[in-house]
């Protein structure tokens, strides 16, 4: 069975935003890298919006290799897309999804390949509240971004997470890698 990871940017503070991080050569290395090990990544409609950033990339190259190594893995893996508002997507390598989240994951989870990447909040908080997700990847950047949106809002119940590894970047970012623990 496929496992579903939630990789997501967050600052010390626990605040998702993708302008408050910094993401440098070896962040965009390490998520070319991540990417290249997964069939699929999931996205809320705000999420994707943004990540259709790197299509710029593709069309006129960043001077930094790295960058543009991430833009030819995001357009590569296939991403799956839930909104209420989207009718259409078109990126050539995303599409809309075809069932509820708690439906498609299960399914995905069924099929045989790759790892599936949840990389937006708000369907972090979902799947978490389903106890759909296998493993937490959470790359902590240094940075106390004061306000914004917190990763874990609204949890009701109580999640004990077991710290499996680490790794360390150095620009200071540091990636916790746990897995929900059954107490």
């Amino acid at each position: 069975m496929r496992k579903v990871i939630a990789a997501i940017n967050m600052t010390i503070d626990g605040i998702c935003d993708h302008t408050a991080g910094i993401p440098d050569e070896e962040i965009h290395q390490h998520y070319t890298e991540l990417l290249g090990q997964g069939d699929a990544i999931l996205y809320g409609r705000i999420t994707y919006q943004l990540m259709e950033f790197w299509r710029t990339l593709l069309e006129t190259p960043s001077e930094e290799k790295s960058m543009n190594e991430f833009a030819i893995a995001i357009d590569k893996i296939p991403k799956i897309v839930f909104s209420r508002t989207i009718k259409s997507v078109d990126w050539k390598s995303a599409k809309l999804a075809n069932r509820d989240l708690e439906n498609e994951v299960l399914a995905l989870k069924q099929e045989p390949g790759k790892d599936i990447f949840v990389g937006s909040r708000s369907l972090i908080i979902q799947l978490m509240k389903l106890n759909l997700i296998d493993e937490y990847q959470l790359c902590v950047h240094p940075v106390i971004a004061g306000s914004g949106l917190p990763l874990f809002e609204n949890i009701d119940d109580r999640t004990v997470l077991k710290l499996t590894k680490t790794k360390t970047f150095g620009g200071g970012a540091i990636t916790l890698y746990y897995e929900p623990k059954t107490e």
